[in-house]
């Protein structure tokens, strides 16, 4: 047997967060989707499945994995949606004679196909997406998961993510941590400290509430204050004086200061500054400048309704903050309305709130936008990477172009 983790058309509801990634590479907690679902099933070979405008590019960022691949053999296909996956190893063994499926309402999350019917689920894939509905014949089981719709799932879990992911990895042995004389400590046996980690002096980390995970090389400058549950990912630095809330999950190579609150960041993104930034999600390569703040709470305390493909929809959340695509900027003292999504390459700066739905490869500020000159989007995207030392390929490049 084989796993496919896949896509589906709903991975439109979750743009514009997923243009330069596959849903299941959306973080919630200390791991991506993607690492929680397989970790259900060590040892077990995983091929991925993927929209076509994006499977040269995991093709390259799972050099050992087999992409949009045609089924020959029995296999387990799984949602990359799928956020909670307790139990799913378990229905996935119990009486597993013949094909049968799960279900997260009329949204398919796990279908188990024989190699005597797999011709059937190769019928359904089209553009490397899970388009079609299953025929009579296979069996539906129960099962508790749930699958990612909106940015904003992913936000609210954050916290149980972090809590849940850490129960499974805080028996290993961090190395090599520098605790300075004048650092806090508060619940010590619920905080990991990986290889490298530097807490500077008058920093404090609280886990009384919550598991703290610091990644390897991660350095707490003095005066943070980081309260579980919370996540920072290797090679990041927490600024002075910053205030990490519960619910952050900070990913790799982010330099992030001011106030941050039961917030997802992707990789290689800076908010270095003073500002806000509550129950929202940004993607890669960001940059909020100083004193961007976000609002996350209308004043008359309704839910918060957001602009998602196209339509706003009401997310039912009384907290929602900004949506922001991967390489997308602020300038200073930029303010985003409640629940504000803003696309891929955008600039954003000037005095006033900026429109709450602000589309890719736009450059502006308040109701007033051009569009963004794709050479001069791309040339900034290849000097941001390479100030990580990330070279940007030809892959990537016409990605951009086509999302453009």
């Amino acid at each position: 047997m084989q796993i496919c983790v896949f896509e589906d058309n709903h991975y439109r509801k979750l743009l514009p967060l997923v243009y330069f990634r596959p849903v299941y590479e959306l973080r919630c907690g200390i791991n991506d989707l993607l690492t929680n679902i397989v970790s259900e099933f060590p040892r077990v070979p995983v091929v991925l499945s993927v929209r076509n405008e994006l499977a040269d590019l995991v093709s390259e960022n799972y050099p050992g994995r087999s992409v949009n691949p045609v089924f020959t053999d029995d296999t387990l296909f799984i949602n990359g949606r799928l956020l909670k996956t307790d139990g799913l190893r378990r229905a996935a063994s119990k009486d597993n004679a013949g094909d049968w499926y799960i279900r997260d309402g009329d949204e398919i999350a796990v279908v188990y196909c024989t190699r005597k019917n797999i011709h059937i689920m190769n019928s359904l894939f089209s553009g490397g997406l899970l388009q079609g509905t299953l025929p009579g014949g296979f069996r539906e089981k129960e099962f508790t998961g749930t699958l990612v719709r909106y940015s904003w799932d992913l936000v609210h879990s954050a916290s149980e993510g972090i809590e849940k992911d850490f129960a499974g990895i805080k028996k290993q042995k961090g190395e090599a941590s520098k605790i300075y004389k004048g650092a806090h400590i508060v619940g010590r046996k619920n905080i990991f400290l990986s290889r490298g980690v530097v807490v500077k002096p008058g920093a404090v980390l609280d886990a009384e509430r919550g598991p703290v995970f610091l990644g390897e090389n991660v350095t707490v400058m003095p005066n943070a204050v980081i309260q579980g549950p919370a996540y920072v990912g290797r090679n990041s630095i927490i600024k002075a004086g910053a205030a990490i809330y519960p619910g952050a999950s900070i990913g790799e190579l982010c330099k992030v200061g001011g106030e941050v609150e039961c917030s997802i960041i992707q990789s290689h993104s800076n908010k270095q500054h003073a500002g806000y930034l509550g129950h929202s999600y940004l993607g890669s390569w960001v940059n909020l400048g100083a004193d961007t703040n976000t609002s996350d709470l209308k004043n008359n305390y309704s839910t918060v309704r957001v602009s998602v493909d196209g339509e706003m929809v009401d997310s039912g959340r009384q907290f929602m903050g900004l949506t922001m695509g991967d390489h997308s900027k602020s300038g200073i003292n930029v303010m985003f309305d409640t629940g504000t999504v803003v696309g891929v390459s955008c600039n954003v700066y000037g005095a006033g709130l900026p429109v709450k739905n602000i589309p890719s490869f736009s450059w502006g500020g308040g109701a007033s936008f051009e569009t963004y000159n794709i050479d001069k989007s791309i040339d900034t995207m290849r000097k941001v990477m390479a100030r990580r030392n990330v070279r940007m390929g030809s892959v990537y490049e016409k990605l951009v172009k086509e999302i453009f």
